[in-house]
């Protein structure tokens, strides 16, 4: 018994310091916070060839600033429910934006900028849960869900449990996933599952999985499928998006460079499918070798500094309130104002995660669950 209470001890004091630990991470110059801001004299620190999108926004923007958190005070209740397209954008507009973001550069759809009454849509779940995490968004159709961390607990200091939900009206949720990191592993390596409460790989409820590289820089979205093995007979698993996080070798701490790979889509807006038999046909290495055969490249959306405030700046439409170097905007270069996702924190263990087509639930889950875990090699 002795030993045990030593144990729990241990892993008490463990959970304590890195809690102190992340309060302290909060407060240093690599946070992004969210204000709001008039945008007159905002412009971006290296090339000002696309102010234009700044000003596109409107009057309002928040800011994500290098600087300090602005605190724990802000509570799920003090998120707004407004979606995280461009002002003046429409459905008509954002269908062509989509298509456009996922089509190959010669087959790209004309924009059409005719006007539109026709409002965008919030997103529910149609069918089964499990069909419905794995299934891309509808076009013209906005899933706003609300991530919340569970740290409590003997061991959930270190191994906190992640619950997605799909935000209903009037503060209903829907629940759809749930992930864990896993213990003993080699690299970070979390299980995804339709079940809060069954995260294991064994259970029918097991939807999928994120794995990292060694150094936590690159990380993989798998479906519920086994590693291809040869001789084996069954069929390898899908490979449903890939993250590769920037290294900071020169130590400044400012927002996180993110890159994200996914299957491409065919004309029926269907996924492509990536089910590798070999190192060389994965996401990371496609992208690696410059093969953009059938994958899709997007990236985190740049900032723009303001002089006025001297923080950088991106229009999140009310669905991040506190500061977070976790907090992002993910846009293909060819469509920069369809924001595919986006993510944030609104409170201490609270986080918004906003997602459109082409992208699942599963997808935008492992690429939020990539944003908590650590990165020794980025910051």
């Amino acid at each position: 018994m002795a030993s045990i209470n030593v144990r729990d001890q241990k892993i008490e004091q463990q959970r304590q310091f890195m809690e102190q630990k992340m309060k302290q991470k909060r407060q240093n110059s690599g946070m992004v916070q969210a204000n709001d801001l008039r945008v007159g004299s905002a412009k971006r620190p290296i090339s000002g060839s696309r102010t234009r999108e700044l000003h596109e926004l409107g009057n309002q923007i928040e800011v994500l600033t290098v600087g300090d958190d602005i605190g724990e005070g802000s509570g799920e209740e003090d998120c707004e429910s407004v979606p995280v397209c461009s002002m003046g954008r429409d459905v008509s507009t954002d269908d062509v934006c989509a298509d456009a973001a996922v089509a190959p550069l010669q087959g790209r759809p004309k924009r059409d900028t005719s006007p539109s009454q026709t409002a965008e849509i919030e997103g529910s779940v149609e069918g089964s849960v499990e069909s419905f995490v794995i299934t891309p968004a509808k076009h013209g159709t906005l899933y706003k869900c609300r991530i919340a961390r569970d740290r409590k607990g003997m061991d959930r200091g270190l191994y906190p449990t992640y619950f997605l939900h799909l935000e209903k009206d009037y503060g209903k949720k829907v629940f759809l996933l749930a992930g864990r990191k896993r213990k003993k592993s080699a690299t970070s390596n979390y299980l995804i599952s339709t079940d809060p409460t069954e995260l294991t790989r064994q259970a029918d409820s097991f939807a999928g999985k994120l794995r990292s590289n060694l150094l936590g820089t690159a990380f993989t979205v798998y479906d519920n499928g086994k590693a291809w093995r040869k001789n084996h007979r069954d069929p390898p698993r899908h490979e449903l998006a890939a993250v590769i996080y920037d290294t900071n070798v020169l130590g400044f701490k400012g927002p996180r460079k993110m890159t994200v790979i996914l299957p491409g889509m065919t004309q029926d807006r269907q996924r492509v499918t990536i089910a590798p038999q070999d190192d060389s046909e994965t996401l990371l290495e496609r992208w690696k070798s410059q093969n953009f055969d059938d994958i899709v490249v997007l990236h985190n959306k740049t900032p723009v500094w303001n002089d006025e405030t001297q923080s950088y700046v991106l229009n999140f439409h009310g669905r991040v309130t506190q500061a977070s170097v976790k907090n992002f905007q993910i846009v293909h270069d060819s469509e920069p104002d369809y924001v595919v996702m986006q993510f944030g924190r609104i409170s201490e263990d609270v986080f918004t995660m906003d997602f459109r087509y082409p992208l699942c639930a599963l997808q935008a889950f492992g690429i939020a669950l990539s944003s908590f875990d650590s990165k020794l090699a980025c910051e």
